[in-house]
């Protein structure tokens, strides 16, 4: 397998080459939920992710943490929840429209809080301005602040998944006060439409077993993902519903990047 990185307009100008190029299975997309949000809140797409490209698998997924600045005094949850309906609370994220943006935006949409989304070039002057309180909560992946937590600059209230993350076991979700709530972060492999179904099994076999190897397990962990190992249908499935509820949410909330 040869890897071309094809960076841009997170991840649009790859997939794009994808789309137009042979659907022999030699030519795949690798990309994370960061594209499936960019075409729900862009009107500008130059594909039709329902129609142009199938999901081959999900390799593996985690959640967001929800993290606050060490002195904030909001330790829980419920918490966070209550300060934010008390009055608006900022966070920031790299861009409109990432997975980071439009979690708040369901939180708010949910729990009828107030999160206010300050975009930033980059998640770290973000990270900087919340351990400095210039920001009140920051959702990010783990990676994103791993250090500054383990230091003790900043605290994490909680996890984003509908269930609680094997990677922080001791940390509560946010659905446990706001049911139903989730909003994770993943990866997924897609070929373009017209790959045969038979080359697609085998893509999807193939993958799902690398998948579970201790190798990517150990990767994955590393960044509090779990492999997740599904069907063509159950990944098509998570696509297509991750897709609607951005979709939709972008309506409601009136997000664009255009």
């Amino acid at each position: 397998m040869i890897v071309e990185n094809r960076p841009g307009a997170s991840g649009m100008i790859g997939t794009s080459t994808v789309v137009k190029g042979p659907k022999d299975g030699s030519n795949l997309v690798f990309a994370s939920v960061s594209l499936v949000t960019a075409a729900a809140v862009s009107r500008n797409v130059p594909f039709d992710i329902s129609k142009d490209l199938v999901p081959v698998a999900i390799t593996g997924e985690g959640p967001l943490l929800i993290v606050v600045p060490s002195q904030s005094p909001i330790k829980t949850p419920a918490d966070l929840v209550a300060a934010a309906r008390a009055k608006p609370l900022t966070h920031g994220s790299a861009g409109v429209g990432t997975i980071v943006h439009l979690a708040a935006e369901l939180l708010n949409g949910a729990a009828k809080t107030q999160f206010q989304h300050i975009p930033y070039k980059g998640a770290a002057p973000a990270v900087t301005d919340t351990i400095g309180g210039t920001l009140d909560v920051m959702f990010a992946a783990n990676t994103t602040f791993s250090a500054q937590i383990a230091s003790g600059r900043m605290r994490t209230v909680a996890v984003t998944s509908a269930q609680p993350s094997p990677a922080f076991p001791n940390v509560p979700t946010m659905a446990s006060v706001v049911p139903g709530y989730s909003a994770t972060l993943w990866n997924v492999l897609f070929a373009p439409a017209g790959t045969p179904p038979q080359l697609l099994q085998i893509l999807n076999r193939e993958v799902n077993e690398i998948s579970k190897s201790k190798d990517m397990v150990d990767l994955m962990q590393m960044d509090g993902f779990v492999p997740k190992n599904l069907t063509l249908e159950q990944a098509s499935k998570q696509v297509h519903d991750a897709y609607t509820t951005w979709k939709a949410l972008a309506k409601e909330r009136n997000i664009s990047l255009d």
